[in-house]
Protein backbone atom coordinates (compact mmCIF):
# COMPACT_ATOMS: atom_id res chain seq x y z
CA UNK A 1 0.00 0.00 0.00
CA UNK A 2 1.37 3.55 -1.16
CA UNK A 3 2.31 5.68 1.61
CA UNK A 4 -1.29 8.30 2.57
CA UNK A 5 -3.31 5.90 1.12
CA UNK A 6 -6.47 3.50 1.71
CA UNK A 7 -8.19 1.13 -0.05
CA UNK A 8 -12.23 2.71 -0.51
CA UNK A 9 -13.49 -0.42 0.94
CA UNK A 10 -12.12 0.27 4.10
CA UNK A 11 -14.25 3.58 4.47
CA UNK A 12 -17.48 3.73 5.40
CA UNK A 13 -17.96 7.32 7.12
CA UNK A 14 -16.81 10.84 6.87
CA UNK A 15 -15.89 10.09 10.01
CA UNK A 16 -13.65 7.10 8.78
CA UNK A 17 -12.09 9.66 6.50
CA UNK A 18 -11.27 11.85 9.20
CA UNK A 19 -9.46 9.67 11.26
CA UNK A 20 -7.83 8.21 7.89
CA UNK A 21 -6.15 11.69 7.39
CA UNK A 22 -5.64 12.99 10.61
CA UNK A 23 -3.31 9.71 10.64
CA UNK A 24 -1.48 10.90 7.82
CA UNK A 25 -0.71 14.08 9.33
CA UNK A 26 0.06 15.69 5.97
CA UNK A 27 -3.70 16.76 5.31
CA UNK A 28 -4.07 14.19 2.07
CA UNK A 29 -5.71 11.28 1.52
CA UNK A 30 -5.65 9.43 -1.24
CA UNK A 31 -8.26 6.15 -1.96
CA UNK A 32 -7.32 3.10 -4.04
CA UNK A 33 -9.27 -0.17 -5.25
CA UNK A 34 -7.69 -3.72 -4.22
CA UNK A 35 -5.44 -3.47 -7.28
CA UNK A 36 -4.12 -0.07 -6.50
CA UNK A 37 -5.90 1.57 -9.02
CA UNK A 38 -6.02 5.38 -8.08
CA UNK A 39 -10.21 6.09 -7.79
CA UNK A 40 -9.67 9.86 -5.93
CA UNK A 41 -8.67 11.80 -3.45
CA UNK A 42 -9.31 14.19 -0.25
CA UNK A 43 -7.35 17.01 1.04
CA UNK A 44 -8.25 18.58 4.82
CA UNK A 45 -9.68 21.59 2.33
CA UNK A 46 -12.29 19.49 0.87
CA UNK A 47 -13.43 17.47 4.43
CA UNK A 48 -13.73 21.15 5.71
CA UNK A 49 -16.45 22.47 2.66
CA UNK A 50 -17.77 19.28 3.23
CA UNK A 51 -18.65 19.62 6.91
CA UNK A 52 -19.68 22.99 5.89
CA UNK A 53 -22.19 21.79 3.11
CA UNK A 54 -23.55 18.91 5.43
CA UNK A 55 -22.57 16.47 3.65
CA UNK A 56 -23.56 12.98 5.09
CA UNK A 57 -21.88 10.62 2.07
CA UNK A 58 -18.39 9.52 0.99
CA UNK A 59 -18.96 9.74 -2.47
CA UNK A 60 -19.82 13.64 -1.44
CA UNK A 61 -16.13 14.07 -0.38
CA UNK A 62 -14.15 12.23 -2.36
CA UNK A 63 -12.84 14.09 -5.51
CA UNK A 64 -12.90 11.40 -8.40
CA UNK A 65 -11.32 13.25 -10.81
CA UNK A 66 -7.79 14.15 -9.01
CA UNK A 67 -5.08 15.79 -11.21
CA UNK A 68 -1.82 13.32 -11.28
CA UNK A 69 1.06 13.26 -13.27
CA UNK A 70 3.04 10.18 -13.87
CA UNK A 71 5.85 8.81 -12.03
CA UNK A 72 9.26 9.33 -12.77
CA UNK A 73 8.15 13.01 -13.80
CA UNK A 74 11.01 15.64 -13.10
CA UNK A 75 11.01 16.83 -9.53
CA UNK A 76 11.21 20.31 -10.66
CA UNK A 77 8.25 19.68 -13.28
CA UNK A 78 6.31 18.47 -10.46
CA UNK A 79 7.20 21.67 -7.98
CA UNK A 80 6.04 24.15 -10.86
CA UNK A 81 2.90 21.89 -11.62
CA UNK A 82 1.16 21.92 -7.85
CA UNK A 83 2.69 25.92 -7.62
CA UNK A 84 0.53 26.69 -10.28
CA UNK A 85 -2.10 25.02 -9.06
CA UNK A 86 -1.50 26.18 -5.67
CA UNK A 87 -1.20 22.63 -4.30
CA UNK A 88 0.26 20.77 -2.10
CA UNK A 89 -0.08 16.48 -2.92
CA UNK A 90 0.22 15.52 -6.45
CA UNK A 91 -0.31 11.68 -7.17
CA UNK A 92 1.88 9.55 -8.99
CA UNK A 93 0.66 7.09 -11.43
CA UNK A 94 1.62 4.60 -14.13
CA UNK A 95 -0.15 4.40 -16.91
CA UNK A 96 -2.64 2.27 -15.91
CA UNK A 97 -3.66 4.67 -13.51
CA UNK A 98 -1.84 2.94 -10.22
CA UNK A 99 -0.67 4.76 -7.58
CA UNK A 100 2.80 4.55 -7.14
CA UNK A 101 3.69 7.59 -4.91
CA UNK A 102 2.38 10.71 -3.36
CA UNK A 103 4.40 14.07 -3.80
CA UNK A 104 3.92 16.47 -0.88
CA UNK A 105 5.63 19.91 -1.87
CA UNK A 106 6.20 20.14 1.66
CA UNK A 107 8.81 17.48 1.78
CA UNK A 108 10.43 19.27 -1.51
CA UNK A 109 13.62 21.46 -0.60
CA UNK A 110 14.59 23.96 -3.35
CA UNK A 111 18.72 25.34 -3.22
CA UNK A 112 18.54 29.01 -3.92
CA UNK A 113 21.02 29.35 -7.17
CA UNK A 114 22.92 32.71 -7.15
CA UNK A 115 23.29 32.61 -11.18
CA UNK A 116 21.34 35.80 -12.37
CA UNK A 117 18.69 34.15 -15.67
CA UNK A 118 19.32 37.57 -18.12
CA UNK A 119 15.55 37.53 -20.18
CA UNK A 120 15.39 39.31 -23.59
CA UNK A 121 12.49 40.97 -23.39
CA UNK A 122 12.86 44.08 -25.69
CA UNK A 123 11.70 42.71 -29.37
CA UNK A 124 9.09 43.94 -31.53
CA UNK A 125 7.24 40.63 -32.15
CA UNK A 126 5.73 42.37 -35.43
CA UNK A 127 5.17 39.27 -36.78
CA UNK A 128 2.18 38.84 -34.57
CA UNK A 129 0.60 42.19 -36.39
CA UNK A 130 -2.24 43.49 -34.10
CA UNK A 131 -1.40 41.09 -31.28
CA UNK A 132 1.75 43.60 -30.32
CA UNK A 133 0.29 46.84 -31.08
CA UNK A 134 -0.20 48.11 -27.69
CA UNK A 135 1.73 45.10 -25.80
CA UNK A 136 4.76 43.79 -25.51
CA UNK A 137 5.65 40.28 -26.91
CA UNK A 138 6.15 38.77 -23.54
CA UNK A 139 3.10 40.09 -22.31
CA UNK A 140 0.55 38.23 -24.35
CA UNK A 141 -1.48 36.08 -22.35
CA UNK A 142 -0.63 32.31 -22.09
CA UNK A 143 -3.26 30.32 -19.75
CA UNK A 144 -4.28 33.65 -18.38
CA UNK A 145 -0.86 35.57 -17.36
CA UNK A 146 1.83 36.82 -19.74
CA UNK A 147 4.42 34.34 -21.29
CA UNK A 148 7.37 35.89 -19.48
CA UNK A 149 5.44 35.17 -16.39
CA UNK A 150 5.53 31.61 -16.98
CA UNK A 151 9.30 31.68 -17.75
CA UNK A 152 10.16 33.54 -14.58
CA UNK A 153 8.13 31.39 -12.25
CA UNK A 154 9.62 27.98 -14.18
CA UNK A 155 12.95 29.54 -12.97
CA UNK A 156 12.21 30.65 -10.23
CA UNK A 157 10.83 26.99 -9.16
CA UNK A 158 14.10 25.67 -9.85
CA UNK A 159 15.94 28.09 -7.36
CA UNK A 160 16.88 30.89 -9.46
CA UNK A 161 15.94 34.32 -8.27
CA UNK A 162 18.41 36.76 -9.65
CA UNK A 163 16.63 38.01 -12.85
CA UNK A 164 17.51 40.87 -15.35
CA UNK A 165 15.44 41.85 -18.22
CA UNK A 166 16.51 43.50 -21.05
CA UNK A 167 13.66 45.41 -22.38
CA UNK A 168 13.05 48.05 -24.79
CA UNK A 169 9.72 48.05 -27.03
CA UNK A 170 6.42 49.21 -24.48
CA UNK A 171 9.39 48.46 -21.49
CA UNK A 172 6.72 50.09 -19.26
CA UNK A 173 4.04 47.81 -19.43
CA UNK A 174 6.78 44.88 -18.40
CA UNK A 175 8.15 47.09 -15.21
CA UNK A 176 4.92 47.90 -13.97
CA UNK A 177 3.76 44.36 -14.29
CA UNK A 178 6.51 43.07 -12.44
CA UNK A 179 8.48 45.85 -10.53
CA UNK A 180 11.37 44.71 -8.63
CA UNK A 181 10.37 41.10 -8.94
CA UNK A 182 9.02 40.65 -4.72
CA UNK A 183 5.68 40.14 -5.48
CA UNK A 184 6.81 36.80 -7.68
CA UNK A 185 9.14 35.86 -4.61
CA UNK A 186 12.45 36.88 -7.06
CA UNK A 187 14.92 39.73 -7.47
CA UNK A 188 14.12 41.88 -10.75
CA UNK A 189 16.60 44.02 -12.33
CA UNK A 190 16.11 45.94 -15.55
CA UNK A 191 18.32 46.98 -18.21
CA UNK A 192 17.44 49.38 -21.03
CA UNK A 193 18.70 48.93 -24.68
CA UNK A 194 18.29 52.41 -25.92
CA UNK A 195 18.83 50.73 -29.50
CA UNK A 196 18.76 46.81 -30.73
CA UNK A 197 21.57 45.30 -28.85
CA UNK A 198 20.81 42.32 -30.10
CA UNK A 199 20.87 38.70 -27.71
CA UNK A 200 24.10 39.01 -26.73
CA UNK A 201 25.26 43.12 -27.13
CA UNK A 202 22.89 43.99 -24.58
CA UNK A 203 25.14 41.78 -22.10
CA UNK A 204 27.59 44.65 -22.48
CA UNK A 205 25.43 47.01 -20.43
CA UNK A 206 25.76 44.74 -16.83
CA UNK A 207 28.72 46.41 -15.91
CA UNK A 208 27.01 47.76 -12.98
CA UNK A 209 26.02 44.54 -11.84
CA UNK A 210 27.80 42.11 -9.85
CA UNK A 211 28.07 39.06 -12.05
CA UNK A 212 30.40 36.23 -10.15
CA UNK A 213 28.51 33.26 -11.51
CA UNK A 214 28.22 31.78 -14.71
CA UNK A 215 24.20 32.44 -15.76
CA UNK A 216 21.39 32.04 -18.39
CA UNK A 217 20.38 34.11 -21.45
CA UNK A 218 16.87 33.04 -22.44
CA UNK A 219 14.39 34.43 -25.48
CA UNK A 220 11.52 35.93 -23.54
CA UNK A 221 9.36 34.09 -26.46
CA UNK A 222 10.30 30.66 -25.43
CA UNK A 223 8.53 28.24 -23.44
CA UNK A 224 9.83 24.80 -22.15
CA UNK A 225 9.78 21.97 -19.26
CA UNK A 226 13.71 21.87 -19.27
CA UNK A 227 15.34 21.65 -16.26
CA UNK A 228 17.57 24.55 -16.00
CA UNK A 229 19.29 23.31 -13.18
CA UNK A 230 20.88 19.98 -15.51
CA UNK A 231 21.67 22.53 -18.08
CA UNK A 232 23.74 24.80 -16.14
CA UNK A 233 24.79 21.44 -14.28
CA UNK A 234 26.13 20.46 -17.97
CA UNK A 235 27.83 24.01 -18.77
CA UNK A 236 29.60 23.85 -15.42
CA UNK A 237 31.07 19.90 -15.54
CA UNK A 238 32.18 20.61 -19.27
CA UNK A 239 34.21 24.36 -18.11
CA UNK A 240 32.31 25.78 -21.08
CA UNK A 241 32.50 29.54 -22.19
CA UNK A 242 29.02 29.30 -23.58
CA UNK A 243 26.43 26.42 -23.99
CA UNK A 244 23.96 26.80 -26.16
CA UNK A 245 20.51 24.71 -26.29
CA UNK A 246 19.39 22.87 -28.97
CA UNK A 247 16.20 20.39 -30.12
CA UNK A 248 16.33 18.21 -32.58
CA UNK A 249 13.90 19.92 -35.68
CA UNK A 250 12.54 16.89 -38.43
CA UNK A 251 11.64 18.06 -41.56
CA UNK A 252 10.39 16.00 -44.23
CA UNK A 253 10.65 16.77 -47.88
CA UNK A 254 7.42 16.68 -49.77
CA UNK A 255 9.46 14.66 -52.63
CA UNK A 256 10.80 12.29 -53.62
CA UNK A 257 14.83 12.84 -53.81
CA UNK A 258 16.56 11.68 -56.68
CA UNK A 259 20.57 10.47 -56.33
CA UNK A 260 22.54 10.60 -59.91
CA UNK A 261 26.11 10.68 -60.70
CA UNK A 262 27.88 13.34 -63.01
CA UNK A 263 26.82 10.95 -66.08
CA UNK A 264 23.08 11.64 -64.92
CA UNK A 265 22.72 7.95 -63.89
CA UNK A 266 20.02 7.40 -61.05
CA UNK A 267 22.42 6.29 -58.33
CA UNK A 268 19.28 5.88 -55.65
CA UNK A 269 15.91 7.08 -55.05
CA UNK A 270 14.11 8.24 -51.55
CA UNK A 271 11.07 9.18 -50.84
CA UNK A 272 9.97 11.77 -49.00
CA UNK A 273 12.83 11.38 -46.57
CA UNK A 274 13.10 12.71 -43.43
CA UNK A 275 16.11 15.03 -42.61
CA UNK A 276 17.05 15.83 -38.66
CA UNK A 277 18.54 18.76 -37.32
CA UNK A 278 19.67 20.85 -34.54
CA UNK A 279 18.21 23.87 -33.86
CA UNK A 280 19.31 26.93 -31.76
CA UNK A 281 16.15 26.51 -28.81
CA UNK A 282 17.46 30.32 -27.56
CA UNK A 283 18.70 29.30 -24.09
CA UNK A 284 22.25 29.95 -22.93
CA UNK A 285 24.31 29.57 -20.49
CA UNK A 286 27.31 32.13 -20.09
CA UNK A 287 30.11 32.36 -18.46
CA UNK A 288 31.65 35.51 -16.77
CA UNK A 289 34.98 35.11 -19.41
CA UNK A 290 32.65 35.10 -22.51
CA UNK A 291 31.36 38.74 -22.00
CA UNK A 292 35.32 40.09 -22.84
CA UNK A 293 34.33 38.75 -26.50
CA UNK A 294 31.38 41.10 -26.70
CA UNK A 295 31.47 44.88 -28.29
CA UNK A 296 30.27 47.26 -25.75
CA UNK A 297 26.62 49.31 -26.91
CA UNK A 298 26.99 47.63 -30.43
CA UNK A 299 24.47 45.33 -31.95
CA UNK A 300 25.82 41.34 -31.53
CA UNK A 301 23.79 38.09 -30.97
CA UNK A 302 24.67 35.06 -29.64
CA UNK A 303 25.41 32.88 -32.52
CA UNK A 304 28.12 35.22 -33.44
CA UNK A 305 29.46 35.10 -29.70
CA UNK A 306 29.29 30.97 -30.54
CA UNK A 307 31.37 31.26 -33.40
CA UNK A 308 33.57 33.84 -31.99
CA UNK A 309 34.56 31.36 -29.30
CA UNK A 310 33.70 27.65 -30.86
CA UNK A 311 37.47 27.79 -31.97
CA UNK A 312 39.00 27.62 -28.73
CA UNK A 313 38.71 23.78 -27.47
CA UNK A 314 35.62 23.14 -25.24
CA UNK A 315 34.96 26.72 -25.17
CA UNK A 316 31.46 26.29 -26.86
CA UNK A 317 28.90 23.25 -26.34
CA UNK A 318 25.68 22.30 -27.35
CA UNK A 319 22.61 20.93 -24.99
CA UNK A 320 20.32 19.01 -26.56
CA UNK A 321 16.70 19.06 -25.47
CA UNK A 322 14.21 16.26 -25.18
CA UNK A 323 11.78 18.28 -23.48
CA UNK A 324 8.54 20.11 -24.92
CA UNK A 325 9.75 23.67 -26.12
CA UNK A 326 8.31 26.29 -28.73
CA UNK A 327 9.22 29.77 -29.78
CA UNK A 328 6.30 32.15 -30.18
CA UNK A 329 7.20 34.04 -33.23
CA UNK A 330 3.78 33.73 -35.04
CA UNK A 331 0.20 33.82 -34.12
CA UNK A 332 -0.41 30.12 -34.47
CA UNK A 333 2.71 29.55 -32.29
CA UNK A 334 1.08 31.34 -29.86
CA UNK A 335 -2.37 29.28 -30.28
CA UNK A 336 -0.77 26.22 -29.99
CA UNK A 337 0.90 27.62 -26.71
CA UNK A 338 -2.56 28.00 -25.14
CA UNK A 339 -3.40 24.56 -26.14
CA UNK A 340 0.14 22.73 -24.72
CA UNK A 341 -0.24 24.60 -21.20
CA UNK A 342 -0.45 21.48 -19.47
CA UNK A 343 3.15 20.35 -20.99
CA UNK A 344 5.27 23.31 -19.48
CA UNK A 345 3.16 25.28 -16.86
Amino acid sequence: MVKYSVKLEDVTSITDIIRAIDATGVGFLAFVDCHNKLIGVVTDGDLRRSILKDCSSVKEVINYNPITMLEGSLEVSIVSKLKTLHRRHMPLVDEENNLKEIFILDEYEICSKENHVVIMAGGLGSRLGELTKNIPKPMLDVGGRPMLCHLIEQFRDQGFFKFILCVNYKKEVISQYFGDGSNFGVSITYIEEEKRLGTAGALSLMSNIDISESFFVVNADVLTSLSYVDMLDFHSKNKAEVTMCVRTYDYTIPYGVVVSDENGNVESLYEKPTQSFNVNAGIYVVSKAALQHIPINTFYDMPSLILKISGKNGAAKVYPMRDYWIDIGKKEDLLKAQNDLSLFA
